[in-house]
């Protein structure tokens, strides 16, 4: 007889499969450009001052109009001069750090005001709730861009002024939001758990239900941030957004468009890096929904 009758044992278990080896999750390109170009828009932001080549306010009368390299200029000015001779490279470096500060400084309003009334809605329920809701829908319902002319115009214009009218752009979605994922943690147990222990509602709606709904805000603000950069540009392209001496992308744009057929390169040059930044920002945006969303796995 075989050693395999007389012994059982011996005989040789069966080939598992080994489960295969997980693919490393690669980023899109679109994803890498987007990182990178972010990336390079806040490092110019935040050394605006030590990468700049000239004052960006600084007159040089006798090189104004100057085009940029490619079209016939030099070194001198990269990205030629405009209708003053200004820098377009300094003008276009302080601009973009302009241009951020107000992004950032209005979405974190928006952001700020809008879940603090979302929690307020949230935890007293009732009458409160109800007119949350109602400044939400007032909000939606009115034309901003009407609503922010009518400020400006009539209250003239300073940037702390600017940043806190752009901030009350789109605080409703994040109001929407915290209700709504308020009111469903508040339904599950840890909440009501911390509640039971004695925790107040500061430590309940800051300490356990905000950094369980911080994914989705954060996700929110990136989507957010976009529009407040072309609203920002649109209000400075009419002449009521940051005002000279001070310069802004949107601001570069409305000066341009004066000299869009002699010297296109001075309109050229902010829009592209609107462009580019907003399209980024929102790629960055779609990009994070779908790795923070748990329903698109």
């Amino acid at each position: 007889m075989s050693d395999l009758a007389l012994n059982p044992a011996a005989a040789p278990e069966p080939a598992v499969a080994a489960p295969p080896a997980r693919k490393r999750a690669r980023l899109p390109l679109l994803v890498i450009f987007a990182l990178f170009w972010v990336a390079l828009m806040l490092v110019v932001a935040l050394g605006a001052d030590l990468i700049s080549p000239y004052p960006y306010t600084a007159l040089d009368l006798r090189n104004r109009l100057t085009p940029p390299i490619g079209w016939g200029g030099n070194w001198a000015h990269p990205l030629g001069t405009d209708e003053l001779g200004r820098d377009v490279l300094s003008r276009l470096i302080m601009s973009i750090r302009m241009s951020l500060l107000i992004a950032f400084g209005a979405t974190g309003i928006a952001a700020v005001l809008g879940v603090s009334l979302g929690f307020l809605a949230a935890h007293f329920r009732g009458l409160a709730e109800q007119a949350v809701l109602a400044l939400v829908d007032f909000q939606a319902s009115l034309p901003f861009l009407i609503l922010a002319l009518a400020v400006l115009a009539f209250f003239g214009n300073s940037l702390p002024l600017f940043i806190c009218l752009l901030g009350l752009h789109g605080w409703e979605r994040y109001a929407r939001i915290a209700r709504g994922l308020a009111i469903s943690a508040g339904a599950q147990g840890y909440a009501a758990a911390v509640v039971q222990l004695g925790a107040s509602p500061w430590r309940v709606y800051g300490r356990h239900v905000l950094p369980n709904i911080a994914s989705t805000l954060i996700v929110s603000m990136t989507l957010a941030f976009p529009e407040i950069i072309l609203l920002e540009s649109g209000l400075s392209f009419l002449g009521l957004g940051v005002q000279p001496p001070m310069t802004s992308l949107g601001n570069m744009v409305g000066y341009g468009r004066e000299y869009l057929t002699r010297a296109p390169w001075i309109l050229l040059a902010p829009s592209s890096v609107i462009v580019l930044t907003t399209l980024s920002v929102s790629l960055l945006g779609d990009w994070l929904r779908d790795r923070l969303d748990p329903t698109l796995r």
